[in-house]
């Protein structure tokens, strides 16, 4: 995919972000990982990480090597992007306690990624 279509899919899960209220959660916590995914592979193509058609899934489906190298390119994004997901199996796959809180830690992480990008 290529940078600006990382960009406009990143824009059109925001915009759906502004809509969710407190009670929306899990779906905060989705919705941060898919824009922060979208942000971080815009980064990496428009820094030369990564080809348009190589792109970050996930970071725990990276392999240790091909972590590294991103990490060196952009450590701040893919460590973001990481807290994201691994933030996101309690709240949304679990039961735990505190998911408007975590929300609010994965949008700000969000904003993170999206900064610069």
């Amino acid at each position: 995919m290529s940078p600006e279509e990382h960009r406009a899919k990143a824009e059109k899960v925001e915009r759906s972000l502004a809509k969710l209220g407190p009670d929306d959660y899990e779906m905060a916590i989705e919705g941060a990982m898919l824009a922060g995914t979208h942000w971080l592979n815009r980064a990496l193509h428009l820094q030369g990480a990564s080809s348009a058609d190589d792109d970050v899934l996930h970071t725990y489906m990276l392999t240790v090597n091909a972590l590294r190298k991103l990490r060196v390119v952009d450590a701040a994004r893919v460590d973001a992007l990481t807290e994201i997901e691994d933030i996101r199996p309690p709240f949304v796959r679990g039961d735990f306690p505190g998911g408007q809180d975590a929300a609010r830690r994965s949008l700000e992480l969000l904003a993170r990624i999206r900064s610069g990008a």
